[in-house]
């Protein structure tokens, strides 16, 4: 059975409306004075307003599946990829939604891939400041903090003293450069791998921010390439961030695991509950780092069952063997 096109549906209906309005005019007993008397205005009024109601029914029903495809549309989100509208409808609406279908794989693509050249870039400019940081400002500080030991071990007392305190402020500056160069360009996970990069993450962060930071690691993890390795470190180093400035928590629990063919990152915090909030560019971020790499993150509360929910579990799954695209 060929579908009717909304056009000619829309047509039609019009058409059956206006066709039984002049039949009523034609075979009923009513006529129009000259002028028009008042019953006759009433008469005309009601059957105008009985008209545009039988107008307006079919027509409602008519577009129904229109609304049911907007409504559709609008809870649709590109950094939650897979999702798709249901083709139910025939004719013009299931070629409507197809179309829609369409292009949302487009757009997913298209996402993939700038995010991907986004995300490269970024990690390009990472990798050049910490050179730079490491090369310019490290090597200067590191000049500048020999020269005042020299300084002080031949000065006396009371400018030693000084020159001691103005060597300790330096050397603490140099190790936050260090830390910053870290942080920029980890070449723990280059050398060492993925669990010894996390570990070294979370010691760092613990020490930083005075929070506890629990470790769960699995051992024999599957081998994840170096591409997901370090959307994997991103995420186990913006996790805990947000946490420490928005949650409020107290504790920490970072776990790496094994399961069917995927390497799972989980970080769980005791505070006030991220998750519940306005996604802000921390998660985007996260979210556009696992659609990269064909990973899933989801963000909930991590409240048991016999407690209030409270604090936040991100969890990032990420396969092994990536699908080629």
């Amino acid at each position: 059975m060929t579908s009717v096109s909304l056009y000619w549906r829309t047509f039609g209906l019009n058409a059956v409306v206006l066709g039984s309005a002049t039949a009523l005019l034609l075979w009923a007993p009513v006529t129009v004075s000259v002028p028009v008397l008042l019953t006759e205005a009433v008469i005309l009024v009601g059957g105008l307003g009985v008209m545009l109601v039988a107008n307006a029914a079919p027509l409602r029903i008519g577009l129904a599946p229109l609304g049911r495809v907007t409504r559709l549309m609008t809870t649709v989100d590109l950094l939650r990829p897979g999702q798709r509208l249901p083709v139910r409808d025939g004719g013009e609406v299931a070629e409507l939604v197809s179309t829609f279908n369409s292009m949302l794989e487009r757009l997913e693509e298209e996402r993939v891939a700038s995010s991907a050249r986004a995300i490269l870039a970024q990690e390009g400019e990472r990798r050049r400041l910490a050179q730079e940081l490491h090369d310019e400002v490290g090597q200067s500080m590191t000049t500048v903090l020999l020269a005042l030991k020299r300084a002080a071990d031949e000065a006396s007392e009371p400018l030693r003293g000084e020159l001691r305190q103005a060597q300790e402020i330096t050397r603490e500056g140099l190790d936050e450069v260090r830390r910053l160069v870290r942080r920029l360009r980890p070449g723990v996970l280059d050398d060492l791998g993925l669990v010894s990069a996390v570990t070294s993450l979370t010691t760092e962060f613990a020490t930083h921010t005075g929070l506890r930071v629990l470790r769960r690691f699995a051992p024999g993890l599957p081998a994840p390439d170096h591409e997901a390795e370090l959307v994997i470190y991103r995420v186990a180093q913006e996790s805990p961030a947000n946490a420490a400035r928005h949650a409020e928590a107290r504790c920490v629990e970072v776990s790496l695991r094994g399961a069917d063919g995927c390497v799972v990152l989980e970080v769980a915090d005791d505070g006030r509950g991220i998750g519940a909030a306005h996604e802000g560019a921390g998660l985007r971020g996260m979210r556009e780092r696992a659609l990269l790499i064909g990973a899933t993150l989801d963000i909930t509360s991590s409240g048991g069952t016999s407690a209030p929910p409270a604090g936040t579990r991100i969890r990032l799954t990420v396969p092994t063997v990536r699908k080629q695209s």
